[in-house]
């Protein structure tokens, strides 16, 4: 079930592009130039990683972000761009299993939303915060029936 949690800011260094909904996953598999990037800067994540949706718009693209939370906040470089997840209230609910559950999860949180009267600190397709936070290590839980992905998408305030 959904529910509104308080979120305080989060510094992140993240790579940002824009993506068609079919290049979702090749995007992804770019996640290991943020991790080389954090590493050669001597930078630790501290949380999971996150795909962060900047623009919503099915047919002209998406502009993606894909990366952690770290504690302070750094300068990029090229197309590693660093920033704040904004403090606030965020809808949240979580998700056990494949990726591809993950639009219909979005879809629910979304009318769940609606139902209970809440607005979204957006502007038309661009968010402020739309996350998709990913709690398991492909290391450690291979099978992506069993990964854990949480939705948080920023409130207005």
């Amino acid at each position: 079930m959904p529910e509104i949690v308080e979120v305080g800011e989060r510094p992140y260094v993240a790579l940002r592009g824009k993506v068609a909904m079919d290049g979702i996953g090749a995007f992804a598999d770019r996640m290991g130039e943020v991790i080389g990037w954090l590493a050669a800067k001597e930078i630790a994540p501290n949380d999971a990683p996150f795909f962060k949706y900047d623009v919503v718009d099915m047919e002209a693209g998406l502009v993606l972000e894909i990366g952690f939370p770290v504690d302070d906040l750094h300068s990029g470089e090229g197309e590693i761009v660093t920033g704040v997840l904004p403090a606030g209230r965020y809808a949240t609910v979580s998700h056990h299993g494949h990726p591809d559950g993950l639009m219909e999860a979005t879809r629910d949180l979304l009318a769940w939303a609606e139902d209970q009267g809440l607005e979204w600190d957006a502007d038309g397709p661009h968010w402020t915060a739309r996350l998709e936070i990913y709690r398991a290590d492909p290391r450690e839980v291979p099978n992506m029936n069993d990964w854990d992905t949480d939705l948080q998408f920023k409130l207005k305030d």
